[in-house]
């Protein structure tokens, strides 16, 4: 099986790994790397050769690779490409095709030899060769004399074959720009799959010829039109992404029950969905019509998408519409099944040979798994590694997604800290090992807009990207939190606009106000965390999504890097002082920012939520100035001072305007530091 192949070559080489990668700043780390000595200069003599193998996808790959060493670099380059090695700073050679739709398990490797003279590319097809390519970007760095590459040999391929991003756009409308953007940033990072989630209770969001009313009736007008899916198909297949539709079935479906009552357990009328949740509309399994409805849908849709794999979606049943209908217990009961999980896997044993029927394999969440299914059906975990485990006992293929859902806002490393094989995966044989695929981040959008989708997808989801790619041992968050960093401003070149957006949302919430003193504030909060936002107050599709908890990022650098000053400062080291000093001048600025904040606060409706948060920020940068003061000077503070510190503490801990003031945790540690003089 070539994804065995491909899973033992992983954990072979994995030991092979040069620590000289880790000081490079490459993500994905390469499987296997070799210093060299000096470097390639690149300059505006900088030319790329085609040799070997050649096709019209290379040669766009070629110009998109000097179109972002221009935006890198800022200089013009050449865009001609030559046949011939002979004068070329970078020769790209692939030895044959890749499959004209990309199949799972295609071959990605790729070597790279880059001496002062000359960088040579090499692949046995054009995937490998894409992934090459990028490697080749993120090497490309200015030292004192140029821009330049250093010397070395790159020998790569990934550990999973399947490495997704999940991108809801049936909850909140996002436009094929937004999606385009988001390949190109998916490119970046060598993942591999779009999981494109195109319906939902809140919309159905492609064009139906042989069922419109499914997109006029269940959209509120925004879908994308067949032309516009295959323009992004070919977009993403030019950058050897697949591309995978979900349709959630048989519930998350009121927005197809808007045109098609008929489907449904209960008449209707239905109206789309605005609110966030699990809702009882659901698909009547028991009805020979419905599953009649989706073979000439699913059929419609398989000629549209071109990848072998077709989400059926599954998950969130709550059965109740199938309770209340008699006909449906009637069916239970005469088809002996025990209960709406049963049910269930009647559906979907139904839905398979439809989805086979015309050519395509079924993927669907963790509930679609049930062990009358074949055997080539990918279960996709939500519920964690264990449910991931146990399908892969049974024979089945599994990626994993739990720890990976970017919406609920936990940081990079946190989603580093995962692994699809780990733990409940540790007593697997090596044959059901290969059986985990690798993995998807999600990024459902309930509290997304276009705007701001960049933003909590980027950069976090490169460190995810790694853990995909990279071999297993490849754990140090320090170094991903350095190599990050570079990344998320290459992704700005790339058009990705996660940092822009943040800082235009900021310019909208100040509304002519000078931006620093909200950005001070913005930069050392986080929104809260899990599901949180849906228990602090009623939000439905036509919230607007204005606040500083919408434009805040998800993980506070700022925070981190304070945090790691308070540690050094508190042990004493040989960079006590000096970190004693930074911390210093952070929180003499926080302690000045509440008097430079206060007339856009008072200013503007959007912003008067913060006062409190603000005010707080301040009363912790005197109180961490006050802790220096007393560590600095050996005298220890009164009780009295100790409970008034403790109590702002306790107070500036607590969730205000949906955020989190980050800092807290850290100047705590300052404040008990000080006590325990």
């Amino acid at each position: 099986m070539r994804i065995l192949t491909l899973g033992c070559w992983a954990m072979a080489c994995g030991c092979c790994l040069s620590a000289a990668s880790g000081d490079l700043n490459l993500m994905p780390q390469p499987a296997h790397v070799i210093p060299g000595q000096g470097k390639l200069k690149i300059d505006q003599s900088f030319r790329v050769a085609l040799t070997g193998y050649r096709e019209p996808r290379l040669e766009q790959a070629a110009a998109r690779l000097i179109e972002h060493l221009e935006s890198k670099t800022g200089m013009p380059l050449s865009p001609e490409l030559s046949g011939d090695a002979a004068g070329a700073a970078l020769e790209i050679s692939a030895a044959a095709a890749s499959s004209p739709v990309q199949k799972l398990g295609e071959d990605e490797s790729y070597r790279l030899e880059v001496t002062p003279a000359h960088a040579r590319l090499t692949a046995p097809n054009p995937l490998g060769i894409l992934r090459g390519m990028e490697t080749f970007l993120q090497l490309v760095e200015a030292d004192k004399d140029a821009f330049a590459v250093p010397a070395l040999q790159i020998e790569d391929r990934p550990r999973f074959p399947w490495r997704g991003l999940m991108l809801d756009v049936a909850r909140h409308w996002m436009p094929a720009g937004v999606v385009r953007r988001n390949l190109e940033a998916m490119a970046a990072l060598k993942l591999n799959v779009l999981h494109w989630h195109l319906s939902d209770d809140q919309g159905f969001r492609v064009e139906s010829k042989r069922f419109p009313k499914l997109h006029e009736m269940g959209s509120d007008g925004h879908y994308y039109t067949q032309q516009q899916v295959r323009d992004v198909i070919e977009f993403a297949r030019e950058r050897g992404i697949r591309v995978v539709p979900e349709f959630d079935m048989p519930g998350h479906t009121t927005a197809w029950f808007v045109g098609y009552p008929e489907l449904a357990s209960a008449p209707g009328p239905y109206t789309i969905e605005s609110k966030w949740g699990i809702f009882d509309p659901a698909m009547d399994p028991t009805r020979d019509a419905v599953y009649q409805f989706l073979d000439a849908f699913i059929g419609e849709m398989a000629a549209l998408f071109p990848d072998d794999y077709f989400h059926i979606g599954g998950d969130e049943v709550n059965g109740k519409q199938w309770e209340r209908n008699p006909n449906i217990q009637v069916f239970i009961k005469q088809h002996d099944l025990r209960d709406n999980v049963a049910l269930q896997a009647h559906f979907s044993s139904r839905l398979q040979p439809i989805v086979t029927g015309h050519g395509k394999k079924v993927i669907g969440w963790d509930e679609i798994f049930a062990p009358t299914l074949p055997k080539d059906i990918v279960v996709q975990s939500w519920r964690g590694q264990k449910s991931l485990a146990d399908a892969a006992k049974a024979g089945y293929m599994g990626i994993l997604s739990a720890g990976y859902y970017l919406d609920l806002m936990h940081s990079a490393e946190f989603h580093y800290a995962v692994d699809p094989i780990e733990k409940e995966s540790a007593g697997l044989t090596a044959e059901q090992q290969a059986r985990i695929l690798g993995g998807e981040a999600c990024m459902w959008s309930e509290y997304v807009t276009p705007a701001s989708m960049d933003m909590r997808i980027w950069p976090r989801a490169a460190a995810i990207a790694e853990r995909f790619w990279s071999p297993q041992e490849v754990k140090d968050a320090a170094s991903m939190y350095r190599r990050l960093a570079v990344v998320s401003r290459d992704l700005e070149w790339r058009g990705v606009r996660h940092a822009s957006s943040h800082h235009l949302m900021l310019e909208r919430l100040a509304d002519g106000h000078p931006v620093g003193p909200l950005a001070t504030l913005s930069d050392v909060v986080e929104p809260v965390k899990e599901y949180s936002r849906e228990e602090a107050r009623q939000y439905t599709s036509f919230t607007p999504l204005n606040r500083l908890v919408d434009a805040t990022r998800p993980e506070s650098d700022v925070a981190r890097e304070f945090g790691n000053l308070v540690d050094r400062a508190l042990a004493g080291g040989s960079d006590a002082s000096s970190s004693r000093d930074q911390l210093r001048r952070w929180l003499t600025g926080w302690r000045a920012n509440d008097a430079a904040l206060a007339p856009a606060l008072e200013h503007s409706f959007l912003l008067q939520e913060l006062i409190p948060l603000s005010k707080d920020l301040a009363a912790l940068g005197s109180a961490g100035l006050e802790a220096l003061d007393s560590l600095t000077t050996g005298h220890k503070p009164d009780a009295a001072w100790l409970e008034k510190q403790q109590a702002l503490l306790d107070r500036a801990k607590k969730p205000r305007a949906e955020l989190l003031l980050m800092v807290a945790p850290h100047v705590e540690k300052l404040v008990h530091a000080a006590g325990r003089l």
